[in-house]
């Protein structure tokens, strides 16, 4: 049961997204609840990346609707958050992002810069508070607007492929970063085209596949026993990547 006040859940009735004349989002309709983390699984060219920009509200459906259970706007907004495959780092200081973002969020003054350096603690940047945002590695980038996120207490977080271009070590801190989140609380919705970081991190499945909703199971479910030809294929690695 969603939590008083809460902006979850959230239902995509019949969405769909055209552009350039080519259907990218094809009539998906789907809940999205507090709880359990959802993972938006497919192959390079499913359509997840512009399903969660439709969530997140960075595009607008070409039809169909998004309807959260908070009415008002301002609130949905402040009620999410979502970091992108690539981040954009502001030309300032690790620290100096954050309390960016949570000027933007309208914090007070006098918490933002406490409120910043927790949030760099929770995902081991501390250290590198001072430097420029834009000379940290691709990992530390990742992680530091995983902390902008966090620092905003979002209820409701969308991951866009947050590993896609990490390296191993860099990926497993991301993902402990994204475990942090799921136990405090936060709604992981993650589009992710790896299978192990879904069994990892998800704790049910949504199977997209040339932009329509093929699948919807509890990751074990989807795992063991698939229950459309698609998704048995993509885990046996016989669908194209694009």
């Amino acid at each position: 049961m969603a939590a008083s006040g809460s902006v979850l859940p959230m239902e995509l009735r019949d969405l769909r997204f055209a552009a350039g004349g080519q259907s990218i989002i094809d009539g998906i309709s789907a809940t999205i609840d507090a709880g359990p983390a959802t993972i938006i699984l497919g192959a390079n060219g499913a359509g997840k990346s512009v399903l969660m920009r439709l969530m997140h509200g960075l595009l607008r459906p070409t039809s169909g609707a998004i309807v959260w259970r908070a009415q008002d706007a301002e609130r949905v907004q402040r009620g999410q958050a979502m970091v992108f495959q690539r981040p954009v780092m502001l030309r300032r200081s690790a620290l100096a992002n954050i309390v960016y973002a949570l000027e933007l969020a309208r914090v007070p003054a006098g918490r933002r810069e406490r409120q910043a350096m927790d949030a760099l603690r929770e995902v081991g940047l501390a250290d590198v508070a001072g430097r420029p945002a834009r000379v940290l590695s691709g990992g530390e980038q990742q992680r530091l607007a995983l902390a902008r996120a966090w620092a905003l207490h979002p209820e409701v977080l969308f991951l866009d492929e947050p590993t896609a271009n990490l390296d191993p070590g860099a990926t497993r801190e991301i993902e402990n970063v994204i475990k942090a989140f799921d136990a405090s609380g936060t709604k992981i919705v993650m589009s992710t085209h790896n299978l192990g970081q879904a069994r990892r991190l998800g704790d049910e499945v949504l199977f997209l596949h040339q932009g329509r909703l093929v699948e919807r199971a509890p990751v074990d479910t989807f795992f063991r026993q698939p229950a459309s030809a698609e998704a048995a294929a993509f885990i046996n690695g016989e669908l194209p990547w694009v």
